[in-house]
């Protein structure tokens, strides 16, 4: 029979905030950065055409309009292979200087070609191998170089080197700060592998237990009742594939230090907390929480903790946040709604340092966890724990 209870809900800080992504954002803007880069090269190939056939004539902007269609093209499919679409910029350009070399035609690489190939330089030095990039990254003073050799007297050569240079401070600048949140990222997975190592010690006591207790009781009843020997010693054999079982979730990690591990029992306080800041929260408890293995409950209240917790920094507007809490015989499930406005802040920022420590809090005992807005307000964080045997027997 499950346990239903309605309370409240609140947070806790002191622990890095969720900020929530979803999987179809990153893609929207990666399509509208391009979509964005497409009009702009796009807007330089016509000018600079209508610049070349006033001063010099019809017909001789042909070919650079040509040349900077090319590398613009190459730009905006530069995810496909960011190496070779730089290699194929860099080495369409050097052609064109080629050409201007012996054929009267205005200097190349244009402003055209040369945002083109900003835009592949930049996306290189950002993203490929440091080697690599910096192979990348050299290839385009040579080409500039070339280009002012060929036409010493025109001064396209030198804008394209200083769009060229700031093209790659960017992508150097996008690189170290990718690099920064990298770092984070993996001390955050790191500091939450050690609190699971903690744990271990609270799992392997807690199954040890019990089995000592059984076996304790085995020799009284072996004592009295020899025949009821092979029950006991099937209790004793169930204690401790549990065991084994709920260790393996936490495995591969060390204890330093035992610590009081927070549990569901202590989501009433969380309610207290977020409910003291004039929002209100209601908990759905549709579950069997005395019967949850210490790492499922803890995982729980962290969910709910995090959830919360980011709602109190990027949901200012929120009146009423809903947490539902079921299990089945397959896991138990938090569901965590508001009710905040979307917020164009809320909606695009980056994945925090919270959502990453309970995806691999989460990702250890072989769950899940999603977030993202609901349709019309608010936004949904779903986590799913898979229910251990035991539990999943006892609910048959």
């Amino acid at each position: 029979m499950q346990n239903e209870t309605v309370l409240s809900a609140g947070s806790t800080g002191g622990t890095p905030a969720l900020a929530w992504t979803t999987v179809g954002f990153p893609d929207r803007r990666k399509a509208a950065a391009d979509a964005g880069l497409g009009v702009v090269i796009a807007t330089a190939v016509a000018f600079q055409a209508y610049w070349v056939a006033d001063s010099w004539g019809d017909g001789y902007w042909l070919f650079g309009a040509a040349v900077g269609a090319s590398v613009g093209v190459l730009a905006l499919v530069r995810r496909r292979s960011r190496l070779w679409t730089a290699v194929a910029g860099l080495t369409v350009a050097a052609l064109a200087v080629l050409v201007t070399r012996f054929v009267h035609l205005p200097a190349e690489p244009s402003p055209a070609a040369s945002l083109g190939l900003a835009a592949l330089a930049g996306s290189a030095v950002r993203t490929l191998p440091a080697r690599t990039a910096c192979a990348v990254a050299a290839g385009g003073p040579a080409v500039m170089a070339a280009g002012y050799l060929a036409n010493p007297r025109s001064a396209v050569p030198v804008q394209g080197a200083l769009i060229w240079l700031a093209a790659l401070a960017a992508g150097l600048a996008l690189r170290l700060l990718a690099a920064r949140r990298h770092a984070a990222a993996e001390r955050v997975r790191h500091a939450e592998r050690l609190e699971l190592a903690r744990e271990l010690h609270d799992v392997v006591a807690h199954h040890i237990t019990s089995i000592v207790l059984q076996a304790q009781a085995a020799q009284l009843v072996t004592a009295k009742h020899p025949d009821r020997t092979a029950g006991s010693l099937a209790g004793i054999e169930t204690a401790g594939s549990e065991a084994l079982a709920a260790t393996r979730r936490v495995v591969g990690l060390l204890r330093d230090t035992a610590f009081d591990v927070a549990g569901h029992e202590r989501l009433a306080e969380l309610i207290e907390n977020f409910e003291g800041h004039g929002r209100r929260a209601r908990l759905r408890l549709a579950a069997e929480p005395d019967g949850w293995p210490p790492e499922v409950s803890s995982t729980v209240y962290r969910v709910v903790r995090e959830s919360l917790t980011n709602v109190s920094r990027h949901a200012r507007h929120v009146r009423t946040v809903a947490i539902d809490i079921t299990q089945d015989e397959e896991a138990v499930t938090v569901v965590v709604e508001d009710d905040a406005p979307q917020a164009p802040a809320r909606r695009y920022r980056h994945a925090g340092y919270g959502l990453i420590g309970m995806r691999e809090r989460l990702e250890a005992l072989g769950g899940t966890l999603t977030a993202g807005p609901r349709p019309g307000s608010g936004w949904t964080v779903r986590a799913t724990v898979p229910a251990p045997p035991s539990l999943s027997g006892k609910r048959r």
